[in-house]
């Protein structure tokens, strides 16, 4: 892992550029420069605001003007002798000089060492300066570049379940200042793109090859690693994380993931998707379902008990057994307010079951004693 070096080393005592696509050897070739090669020489002579480079057999070079003061800060640790590497901004300069750039040549080198780390799969120390919705932004050889949230790792990747943007970019924003270790995915000079991941190439085989060997249905051994609002993270044995929405961790009403599970369980998970490289597991679905059985045992027309659990926009949720439950609808009372005084939290009551529809998990209730149900019986 290499932390992020100085550029302001391309004046040196050696060849800087070798393997770039358009170096020039000028001690073996006769083929006059053309725009945007790249030459070595020798710097032969300094003057205010210029330096002239000796180019065998081509002439010499100078840089000047505004191509001096963009390499000011390199320059003024120059020598007469050193070798220098330059691009050439026109082979026919100002009094038959070849007009050089050495800040252009830097970057084209810069770009090189870019495209070869991306081959060698060198990874950097980076630290992260901004943050927007698509992901994070930093700082590499002083050009700009890009890591998404989705080429971040497991542990920093957002875990927001709806994919609320203000929300993403809130968890994306606590990196600011951090630094992470990540790679060159792209490096594209032409449009000036520099894309970073800070996973493995090994993680992202890794995500192709779990596509190839599991299946939806599969049943795997996993390891709680992070509990949310909105469910448990899970990582597998083959060291992929999945997601268990709260929806999925059991079939009875789960208000809080943290009374279930702690960091560190051991835990058995069913596969229910994969899309998009994500993961989608279950818990409950190795459960048996409990309204298979509550489909032999209850009709429409039935009286039966039930504790409310929860209240919601549409009524109270009544609990007939554990994870069948059915909705009290508040078209039953006046208003909200009377359903919760009618209906506490935690008690029982008798209620007729209005609509049943198993396959669908479906139940309505009415309260037994409601003016309505009093009405049917008579009373």
């Amino acid at each position: 892992m290499q932390k992020e070096q100085s550029t302001d080393t391309f004046v040196s005592d050696t060849k800087t550029s070798q393997g770039l696509s358009q170096w020039i050897d000028i001690e073996t070739l006769s083929t006059p420069p053309k725009r945007d090669d790249l030459m070595e020489g020798t710097i032969v002579a300094m003057g205010r605001g210029q330096l002239y480079v000796d180019l065998p057999p081509f002439g010499t070079g100078i840089i000047y003007g505004r191509e001096y003061l963009n390499a000011a800060d390199v320059l003024r640790k120059a020598n007469i002798g050193d070798t220098i590497t330059a691009k050439v901004v026109d082979p026919s300069g100002m009094d038959g000089y070849i007009e050089l750039s050495l800040k252009e040549a830097r970057q084209a080198a810069i770009w090189s060492e870019a495209e070869q780390a991306i081959v060698s799969e060198t990874t950097y120390m980076l630290e992260i300066e901004g943050a927007n919705r698509g992901g994070l932004t930093m700082t590499w050889q002083g050009m700009s570049g890009f890591l998404p949230a989705s080429h971040l790792s497991g542990d920093h990747y957002p875990k927001i379940v709806d994919g609320d943007k203000e929300k993403v970019l809130s968890e994306l924003q606590k990196l600011i200042g951090k630094e992470l270790s990540v790679r060159i995915i792209t490096a594209d000079a032409k449009e000036k793109k520099l894309i970073f991941s800070e996973k493995t190439s090994a993680q992202d085989e890794e995500k192709i090859s779990f596509a190839d060997t599991y299946h939806v249905g599969d049943v795997l051994e996993g390891e709680v690693t992070s509990i949310v609002d909105f469910g448990v993270f899970v990582k597998l044995n083959s060291g992929l994380e999945g997601l268990v929405h709260i929806s999925e961790l059991d079939w009875g009403l789960v208000e809080d993931p943290h009374t279930l599970f702690k960091v560190g369980d051991p835990t058995q998970v069913k596969i229910i998707e994969i899309k998009d490289g994500k993961i989608s597991l279950s818990i409950k679905a190795l459960k048996e379902n409990p309204w298979h059985n509550a489909a032999k045992k209850y009709k429409k027309g039935m009286e039966v008990s039930g504790v409310i659990i929860r209240y919601n926009k549409h009524g109270a949720l009544a609990s007939i057994e554990e994870g069948v439950a059915g909705l009290v609808h508040i078209s039953e009372f006046e208003n909200s307010q009377e359903l919760r005084e009618t209906l506490e939290l935690g008690n029982t009551y008798s209620f007729k079951i209005m609509l049943f529809e198993p396959k669908d998990q479906r139940m309505t209730l009415s309260p037994a004693n409601s003016k309505r149900n009093l009405k049917k019986r008579g009373l």
